[in-house]
C-alpha cells in the first residue's frame, strides 16, 4: 500500500519564506527519493496551493514529515492518508 502526504500552506508559508527554507527541505527529499522510498512528490499548479507526494509507505512517509522543516517551520501543515495503488499489484 502507497502513502500520500498532502501539503497546504499556512500564512506563515509566504514564498519567501518557503524559498529561504527550501535547500534544507530539497536535502531531506533527495535522502528520500536516493533511497527508493518516494515516488512522485511537487507542488500543485497554482502557487500557494500546497503540494503532495507519494510514498512507498506509511514509515516513510511519516518520517519524511518528521525531518522536513517546512512542517518544523511551521510553513505547511500537512494530511497522511494510506492509498490503494490498483497498479501496484500489477
Amino acid at each position: 500500500m502507497r502513502t500520500v502526504v498532502f501539503y497546504e500552506n499556512t500564512p506563515e508559508g509566504t514564498m519567501e519564506k518557503m524559498m529561504e527554507v527550501f535547500p534544507k527541505h530539497q536535502e531531506n527529499e533527495d535522502q528520500f527519493v536516493n533511497a527508493g522510498k518516494i515516488i512522485g512528490i511537487g507542488p500543485f499548479s497554482v502557487p500557494g496551493q500546497g503540494a503532495m507526494g507519494i510514498f512507498t509507505d506509511r514509515e516513510s512517509a511519516e518520517e519524511f514529515v518528521k525531518n522536513d522543516p517546512f512542517v518544523s517551520e511551521g510553513l505547511v501543515t500537512y494530511t497522511i492518508k494510506d492509498w490503494v495503488d490498483d497498479l501496484e499489484e500489477k
